[in-house]
This record gives C-alpha cells, sequence and structure tokens, in this order.
C-alpha cells in the first residue's frame, strides 16, 4: 500500500508541475497537497505502482508512442473533416472486433482510449482479447487487417510500454 501511494503521490505531483509550469513555492505547496489528498484517495483502489524501470517506460511513451499518436490522431481528423465539408464522400459505418494481444488492464485501457480519441473510431467494449470498436468508414472485413488499420501502430507500442 506505500508503494502504490509513493507512486500515485510521485506521479499526480509530477502532472501538476507539467500543467502548472510553475516552481512558485505556493504552487508546489498547493501541488503538494493536492497530490497527497490524491495519492490517499486513489491508493485504496489502484493497484499502481512505479518500478525501477519507470525512466525507461517514461522515455518510451513520450518519444516512441506519443508522436505516432499525435501523427494519427492528426491525419485522422483531416479525414473526419473531409467526411463533413464533403457529404458525397461516401461512409462505411460499422462495429467491429479488433483483436489485441495485450493482457494488462492499463494496456487494454490505454489501446481502447488511444482509439477513442483518434476521430471515426470509437471504443465500445472492451473483453479479454478483444475491442468492439465502432468505425465511420470500414475499409476491411479480414481481421488482421482490420486490426493494423484500427489499432496497429498503437498496439506494438503500448505493448512495449505498459507490459
Amino acid at each position: 500500500m506505500a508503494l502504490q501511494f509513493i507512486s500515485l503521490l510521485v506521479i499526480s505531483f509530477t502532472i501538476w508541475l507539467g500543467f502548472t509550469g510553475s516552481l512558485a513555492l505556493a504552487e508546489i505547496l498547493l501541488g503538494l497537497v493536492v497530490s497527497i489528498v490524491v495519492a490517499i484517495i486513489l491508493s485504496k483502489y489502484s493497484r499502481f505502482r512505479i518500478g525501477l524501470d519507470f525512466p525507461v517506460r517514461l522515455f518510451k511513451f513520450v518519444f516512441f508512442f506519443l508522436p505516432i499518436f499525435i501523427l494519427e490522431m492528426v491525419k485522422a481528423n483531416i479525414d473526419v473533416a473531409k467526411r463533413v465539408l464533403n457529404p458525397s464522400l461516401p461512409i462505411n459505418p460499422s462495429m467491429v472486433e479488433v483483436e489485441t494481444d495485450l493482457k494488462g488492464e492499463i494496456s487494454k485501457l490505454t489501446l481502447a482510449n488511444s482509439i477513442t480519441l483518434t476521430p471515426g473510431t470509437l471504443t465500445v467494449d472492451i473483453g479479454e482479447d478483444r475491442l468492439l470498436v465502432h468505425w465511420i468508414d470500414k475499409k476491411a472485413d479480414e481481421p488482421e487487417r482490420i486490426r493494423e488499420e484500427i489499432s496497429g501502430k498503437f498496439e506494438k507500442r503500448i505493448g512495449g510500454i505498459f507490459e
């Protein structure tokens, strides 16, 4: 329980510092108080722990996952904007199942959120080894191609970070 508390405290305080962008004493003290409260509350419900490999995972997340995610999000935004501005463009909305090899809850949650935050897709359900996704323009029928189109670029990187 103490490791969970310390892990959550470090993460929430780091996020606080990142969002405030200030090193003023008042900001730091307020952030510390808020982070302690958050850590106390969440440590009862979370199994999150920072391990010795946390710096490596953070580096992978920032430099290997985020750039790909941002690029895919921009491409999907442009695609959806084209469809909105030109209603004659065809759409083929469909619910598809996307298989995943990810096993951890955080891994699957990160994958589902990455898919949902990419315009044109919405994760509706998470199962043991699959995600149910609403896709604005279904481009494939084969499960492997669907997987590659929707989650291929995200899943490999997320597995390397969280598992």
